[in-house]
């Protein structure tokens, strides 16, 4: 498979950012999808990615996108709501027809459910909408606003947090989710349409996907996800979707036979404590893998990559990061520290200076890493200066600076 940047305007003309799956080179494309990404997520969530890529391999190319002021997208999220979503992913509809073909499927995550089912009228080519794990209406996100209801109606805006993430919102967005309290436009969709949720959902109660289920005239499927999270945080789940949808989208979008290839999955498999890296392409392009995830490595275009993921000297700076993050809290949870949140900004750099002060004859590179943390919460001078202590005690930094021995071989040489 192969997976193309695609950048284009919004309506207010600043500039979205997506990628697009396509299948390998034996398999033809089919049809084009559009996939839409939950509230305050990213294109790059594992349900989007993991959707995207199973669906490519079953033939059917995919543009999974970031809305305004998200990801790699620019414009301010305080600025933007359910209509201006809606708008984006029109934007994203025209490129797709502009410079490939018109999507023939919609696909919604969530919020991203409720977004699609908005689209689609406007949307001639559309033949299939899909959503999974979604409300049946953009109101039903309000009540994820409702602590900060009174700060909007006093000041205007306010600060939330969803999922450990802070999101400056203004009034306005309560104002336009207010308006998308009708399901009556689902009645009025005219295009198949399948719903998935689970029953074990705690964001978006099942309950949701009985009122677009029932809003909506035939043809109609619901599919339980039964025991999945409304994440999909399981790559199974992801896998389940995609294939059970291209099944389905067969009937109404006259897929080829290639589509219904029986698949193993969009990912090899890892042996737990494992990372597998794969070539994807002959330049700087790498799939990385463990057990249960996949990612990508890259490098900039500025040297011959494609930059469309982080380079290894950046994966290094995240993993230092994510363990020092994960560390801090730990230690603040077990000693009761009032510790609202952690920041972890890393760079990494390469001196040239001397070995020592005893060889001067020699000069070599060093590198350092240069790690500045910002912590949020009501902390005393001495847990700030105690967090900071134990920020170097960190695993990943233990490892970093115990110079660990790396031993290389072939495969067929490895005696395990």
């Amino acid at each position: 498979m192969s997976r193309t940047k695609l950048e284009f305007p919004n309506s207010e003309g600043e500039t979205l950012v997506g990628l697009l799956e396509t299948p390998p080179d034996r398999v033809p494309i089919a049809r084009y999808a559009l996939f839409a990404h939950c509230f305050t997520c990213s294109k790059d969530v594992a349900a989007a990615s993991r959707i995207s890529r199973a669906l490519a391999a079953r033939g059917i190319a995919s543009l999974r996108f970031d809305f305004t002021g998200l990801g790699n997208s620019d414009g301010d999220f305080a600025n933007t709501n359910f209509s201006s979503n809606v708008q984006d992913l029109l934007a994203a509809a025209r490129k797709l027809e502009q410079d490939f073909e018109a999507p023939a499927l919609l696909i919604g995550h969530s919020l991203g459910g409720a977004a699609v089912l908005a689209a689609a009228p406007q949307l001639p080519s559309v033949e299939a909408v899909v959503t999974i794990a979604a409300p049946a209406t953009a109101s039903h996100v309000q009540h994820l606003l409702s602590g900060a209801r009174g700060q909007l109606e006093e000041t205007g805006e306010a600060d939330i947090t969803i999922g450990l993430r802070r999101f400056r919102i203004k009034k306005q967005l309560l104002d336009d989710l207010a308006q998308y309290g009708d399901a009556d436009h689902i009645r009025h969709l005219n295009r198949a349409l399948l719903v998935f949720h689970s029953p074990l959902d705690t964001i978006v109660d099942i309950e949701e996907a009985a009122k677009i289920y029932q809003a909506a005239r035939h043809p109609k499927s619901f599919i339980s996800l039964d025991n999945a999270d409304h994440m999909l945080s399981n790559r199974e789940d992801a896998e389940y979707v995609a294939e059970t949808l291209v099944a389905w989208a067969s009937r109404y979008l006259g897929l080829g036979k290639h589509a219904f290839e029986p698949s193993t999955g969009t990912a090899p498999k890892v042996a737990p404590g494992e990372v597998l890296v794969t070539e994807i392409d002959t330049n700087f392009l790498r799939g990385l893998y463990t057990e249960r995830h996949q990612w990508l490595a890259d490098e900039p275009k500025s040297v011959g990559g494609s930059d469309l993921g982080p380079s290894p000297y950046d994966l290094l700076l995240m993993a230092l990061g994510a363990c020092t993050s994960m560390t801090l809290r730990m230690y603040a949870k077990r000693k009761g520290m009032d510790l609202d949140d952690v920041e972890v900004l890393l760079r990494h750099e390469r001196d040239y200076a001397q070995d020592c002060s005893a060889c001067e004859e020699k000069v070599a590179k060093v590198d350092r890493i240069v790690q500045r943390i910002n912590i949020h919460g009501n902390l005393s001078a001495a847990e700030r200066r105690r967090l900071l202590e134990i920020a170097e005690r960190c695993p990943v930094h233990r490892t970093l600076d115990a110079m660990p021995r790396i031993d290389t071989s072939y495969l067929e040489e490895d005696p395990s």
